[in-house]
């Protein structure tokens, strides 16, 4: 599981992504709503990952993110002295009790670009109290989109083989007009 937090000057956002063994991707993303620092947000961020985890029964969860801190914390390699991080710390505690197996694993940013192309996009976008949006699809083309809609030509030859033919011979198809 990937996560990250987005703190800028158009608010806060968090984003996390469950990836299962067969590299199914689960992205989640939120807006969050209360005063909150880089460091709460990334906690808040690997929070919800940990919760969607939870919540479809997975017993042995790796956690992956680009925070030397939060994840040195939860590894007791470093100890937490502010206090807004505290309860955090003590909820992930809590919360890794539900499984089987954890590990918290830091990555270069660079690594964390979905979770953090998640977190970003949460942070910019101004909510409304009643708008819901929807799951976002992300799809890949692996050419561009005006190549998806030429058609292939019923007698076999390619869409241009008319325009040459015109080209050289000066003649029209015999279907079109010449006027």
């Amino acid at each position: 599981m990937f996560f990250d937090g987005a703190a800028n000057f158009k608010g806060v956002g968090i984003g996390a992504v469950l990836v299962s063994e067969t590299s199914q991707h689960y992205p989640l993303s939120t807006k969050l709503r209360f005063p909150c620092t880089n460091n709460m947000a990334k906690y808040e961020a690997s929070i919800l990952g940990i919760k969607l985890a939870i919540d479809m029964n997975v017993q042995e969860l790796l956690v992956i993110g680009d925070s030397d801190l939060l994840i040195r914390q939860v590894r007791e390699e470093w100890a937490a002295k502010n206090p807004k991080i505290l309860p955090y710390l003590h909820h992930i505690q809590e919360l890794r009790k539900r499984f089987r197996k954890t590990k918290f694993q830091h990555i270069p940013r660079v690594q964390n670009e979905f979770a953090d192309a998640l977190a970003t996009l949460s942070s910019m976008i101004q909510h409304l109290d009643t708008n819901f949006i929807d799951p976002i699809q992300v799809k890949i083309h692996d050419q561009p989109a005006y190549c998806t809609h030429v058609e292939e030509e019923a007698d076999g030859k390619p869409w241009f083989h008319d325009i040459i033919k015109y080209l050289i011979k000066g003649e029209y198809p015999e279907l079109a007009n010449a006027t």
